[in-house]
């Protein structure tokens, strides 16, 4: 049975280090991001490495788009071995007095409502097999709050 890993937040940085990683150790590699066009280059270079991967663009934030991608990998490429949640949404260092409503609610969607709709989905298929990883990334003011960064904290 083929291994599969999931990444979502596949960006430049860790996602993309991550994603690497896995295929090279035989992995069918599954990545995410909003914008899939941005994932061209990634899927070429672990292709080209003799690895195996495809993209997906997702809205993680939305509970229908995750749970469509999630059924997806499932039934169409394979079971879920690893799930890799990578998002980011560090914006900068800004007061809270300065952070508006809209811009806090946009960065608590994209970090940690995304994480619990990516955690339960995976988790859920995990379960049921009685088997699976599921890795949460996050910087250091993820779990550890400054002043600065009361959004991202969150």
């Amino acid at each position: 049975m083929q291994k599969v890993a999931l990444i979502v937040g596949a960006g430049p940085g860790i996602g993309s280090c991550v994603a690497k990683k896995f295929a090279g150790q035989g992995y069918q590699v599954c990545v995410a991001r909003r914008n899939q066009d941005q994932l061209e280059s990634l899927v070429k270079e672990i292709e080209d490495n003799g690895g195996k991967c495809k993209a997906f663009g997702c809205d993680m934030r939305k509970e229908e788009e995750v749970r469509k991608l999630v059924e997806h990998v499932e039934n169409n490429i394979g079971p879920i071995g690893c799930g890799v949640h990578n998002i980011g949404a560090n914006i900068g260092h800004i007061s809270a007095l300065d952070t508006s409503t809209r811009v806090y609610t946009k960065v608590w969607e994209m970090a940690t409502l995304s994480a619990f709709l990516f955690g339960r989905e995976v988790g859920a298929r995990m379960v049921q097999r009685g088997h699976g990883t599921i890795i949460f990334t996050g910087a250091t003011a993820s779990l550890r709050g400054s002043a600065g960064h009361s959004a991202f904290s969150s």
